[in-house]
């Protein structure tokens, strides 16, 4: 569009090079909307494809003249969003991936080779330690109730990480566990801040009012917290305060954007640079949440690793010390 192409031969174009079916039949019935003199804005809106403040930007760029201009700022949102949450998922796939593959590997040593080590030590009638006794009998409950008790223990585990993760009217207890944790509370934080000064000011730069900007920015965010901000941030700037008297008003502020943040945004919108501030505040803010995710990736292997290797430790413990007490009674003997 930016290069003087119309709409209809830009989609037709994008149809032509679409592999997905999906997204063709989508594109498809955008390109029929348009072609009928429907305003691209409200065909995309049909299709559920955008978030709010998008059809926004497209509607706001196609009434302004702005449209290519508008298009390409969305397409930045997008890259971002998708930057900053991949940043929070590898910091946290990293630590679940290795604790989940210990998990398995710990499960399928109890079912497969305790069982055989407790026939062993129950034909040699030795006196077992406690540990020992706790782990084998745990590996004969599998021997004869795995095939149950595993598919069930992982339904049980899908359930509560449903309603703990993903269920929106229960995901503020996972959220609340994600932000108890020191590193990953403060990824989370530089991230969503990012997001506030990026997404904020793009929009205020686009043309977008600012409370209509602030109502797309609670819209996009799915952490429960900061949507909650965003909403009394949005209804006190509607009555007319400003953005360093709304900051007053909400007792948990300092929890959620830090106090230089906080003065920088107050500074911005009391010189009228406030979109200028905001994508500062969203770039210096990306920059330390890279930082923070390399941090946590050092600093979580060698935590993972020892909890890796207590287990080994235990197992091993479990093992070896029927096995020491056998050898010292045979030299006794």
């Amino acid at each position: 569009v930016l290069s003087g192409m119309s709409i209809n031969s830009a989609l037709a174009s994008i149809i032509k090079e679409t592999k997905s079916q999906g997204m063709r039949a989508i594109l498809e019935r955008v390109l029929a909307e348009v072609e009928s003199g429907s305003p691209s804005w409200k065909a995309f809106d049909k299709t559920r494809l955008f978030k709010g403040y998008t059809i926004s930007l497209i509607r706001l760029g196609e009434e302004s003249g702005n449209f290519a201009e508008n298009l390409k700022v969305v397409a930045l949102e997008e890259e971002k969003d998708r930057e900053f949450k991949s940043k929070v998922r590898s910091a946290l796939m990293y630590p679940i991936f290795v604790l989940g593959l210990t998990a398995i590997v710990g499960i399928g040593i109890s079912w497969f080779i305790l069982p055989k080590l407790a026939k062993i030590f129950t034909d040699l009638k030795l006196a077992l330690p406690f540990i020992t006794k706790v782990l084998l009998g745990f590996g004969v409950f599998l021997s004869k109730y795995g095939l149950i008790v595993v598919p069930i223990g992982a339904l049980v585990l899908g359930i509560i990480f449903y309603f703990v993760f993903i269920n929106a009217k229960t995901k503020f207890i996972g959220e609340s566990v994600i932000f108890s944790i020191p590193g990953i509370k403060t990824l989370m934080m530089e991230v969503e801040v990012a997001r506030f000064g990026y997404l904020l000011g793009t929009l205020l730069e686009a043309g977008l009012p600012v409370t209509k900007a602030i109502d797309s920015l609670a819209n996009a965010s799915e952490v429960l917290r900061y949507k909650a901000f965003y909403i009394h941030l949005r209804d006190s700037v509607d009555m007319g305060n400003s953005f360093q008297k709304s900051f007053g008003l909400y007792k948990k502020i300092d929890k959620l954007i830090p106090q230089p943040i906080q003065q920088l945004v107050i500074s911005g919108e009391q010189s009228g640079n406030l979109n200028k501030t905001l994508i500062k505040v969203g770039q210096v803010l990306e920059a330390k949440s890279d930082t923070t995710t390399k941090n946590l990736t050092i600093i979580m292997e060698p935590i993972l690793l020892v909890i890796v290797w207590l287990g080994v430790v235990t197992v091993a413990f479990a093992v070896i010390l029927p096995i020491y007490s056998l050898v010292g009674g045979l030299n006794n003997a």
